[in-house]
């Protein structure tokens, strides 16, 4: 049973920048590629960032070039940078192994941006 545990959220002005921190536990982290998604209020769960197990990322056209994916294989733990913050960046943040999620998901973390 995979356990995944989102930190790093908050509220920050539009153009701030935060750090999302996920750790993973229960599974062999260092062979999945892992994402990091998000949900609107309304919104479908997206996938907006994800970094294969030798760390080649990708990114959804909303978030490229503000946002940078990492992970540490030794710490079971994945990263999302998140620079020039816009308000429509405004979601809970999950990761999950990408492109199939395991079924379980963590609690995720919250991210307002709001002046």
């Amino acid at each position: 049973q995979v356990q995944l545990v989102e930190s790093g959220g908050g509220l920050v002005q539009p153009g701030g920048s935060l750090r999302l921190s996920c750790v993973a536990s229960g599974a062999i982290f260092r062979i999945y590629a892992m994402g990091w998604y998000r949900q609107a209020p309304g919104k479908q769960r997206e996938l907006v960032a994800s970094v294969t197990s030798d760390g080649r990322t990708n990114y959804a056209d909303s978030v490229k070039g503000r946002f940078t994916i990492s992970r540490d294989n030794a710490k079971n733990t994945v990263y999302l940078q998140m620079n020039s913050l816009k308000p429509e960046d405004t979601a809970v943040y999950y990761c999950n192994r990408s492109p199939t999620p395991f079924a379980s998901w963590g609690q995720g973390t919250q991210v307002t941006v709001s002046s």
